[in-house]
């Protein structure tokens, strides 16, 4: 039976490094993936996993399993790169977000249809409305507060349950909803465009 994330952690805190390794690999590809999606530079995104890992392993000492393997492990990711960003580092990197942003609220409800494409290979015209409504989806959430993006993110793409995001963001449930309620009217508000762009372009209208 494959031992979970917190039984890996225990056996790295009683010195099996082999775990630690086993964390490593299950975790680095998202660990990265988020923090370029906070930072958008890839390179930031590598250093700054490196240092996640490097803290996960250097306090496998005080180690104690009250709380999700990965809420732990967010927690650190997350406070370094808003860290990260509120000293400047990499205020000129880009936020990149896919357009199901736009089709997306706080609890999944209210979902818009998307844009139909009858040809499978997409057209010159088409592939610039596409980059252009990924622009506009990049700077809508660029606009977000720093931990309303980090909700959004941790939301929207590591798919997270509510109270775990809250572990992470160290606020109440109730507080997370509100900010994630904020964060997706914001960007609903921002995207309309878009949306109303997307309804007019579907057959029939």
């Amino acid at each position: 039976m494959a031992r979970s994330d917190v039984q890996l952690m225990l056996d790295v805190k009683s010195g099996d490094d082999s775990s630690f390794e086993l964390l490593l690999r299950k975790y680095r590809t998202p660990v990265v993936n988020f923090l370029y999606r906070m930072v958008r530079d890839t390179a930031a995104a590598e250093d700054l996993a490196q240092e996640v890992f490097l803290r996960v392993y250097r306090a496998r000492g005080q180690y104690l399993p009250a709380a999700k393997f990965t809420t732990w492990m967010f927690r650190i990711a997350t406070n370094l790169a808003l860290n990260a960003l509120r000293d400047g580092r990499y205020r000129k990197m880009e936020i990149s977000i896919d357009q199901s942003l736009v089709d997306c609220s706080g609890d999944g409800a209210n979902e818009q249809p998307a844009l139909e494409i009858a040809d499978r290979q997409p057209s010159i015209e088409f592939e610039l409305i596409r980059r252009d409504r990924a622009d506009l989806i990049r700077r809508a959430v660029e606009s977000l507060p720093e931990k309303q993006r980090a909700a959004v993110l941790l939301h929207k793409y590591q798919e997270m349950d509510y109270d775990e995001i809250a572990g992470i963001l160290g606020c109440s449930e109730s507080a997370l909803k509100s900010l994630l309620f904020r964060a997706y009217e914001t960007l609903r508000v921002e995207l309309a465009p878009l949306v109303y762009a997307a309804q007019a372009s579907r057959p029939g209208k």
